[in-house]
């Protein structure tokens, strides 16, 4: 059975944070995840359907061992969120100016 890492709300640190969204796919997956306001599978959460699926995996992996997904197995799919409430406690409106600025 799959096991998921997910750090405390405690553990999350601004550098892993900055580090994970740092890469430009991540960041793209991050912003899927919000526009859409539900959990989304990993394959429905890739901006490029071309990605292969071990690089989608690895990229998932950065983002919940940072903080900033949950991530859940339903059946054979992996279900993903971002932890918004936990990302605004540790550091508030951190998440929202990181993806105000990245679109500019």
């Amino acid at each position: 059975m799959v096991q998921f890492v997910h750090p405390a709300r405690d553990d999350i640190t601004l550098a892993g944070i900055l580090a994970a969204l740092a890469d430009p796919m991540r960041l793209r997956i991050v912003k899927a995840l919000l526009e859409e306001g539900d959990r989304l599978s990993c394959t429905a959460a890739a901006p490029c359907p071309e990605i292969p699926k071990s690089t989608l995996s690895n990229h998932f992996r950065v983002l919940r061992e940072a903080g900033l997904i949950h991530t859940a197995k339903k059946g054979v799919a992996h279900y993903n969120t971002v932890r918004e409430a936990d990302l605004n406690a540790r550091f508030p409106g951190l998440l929202k100016a990181i993806l105000k600025h990245a679109a500019e």
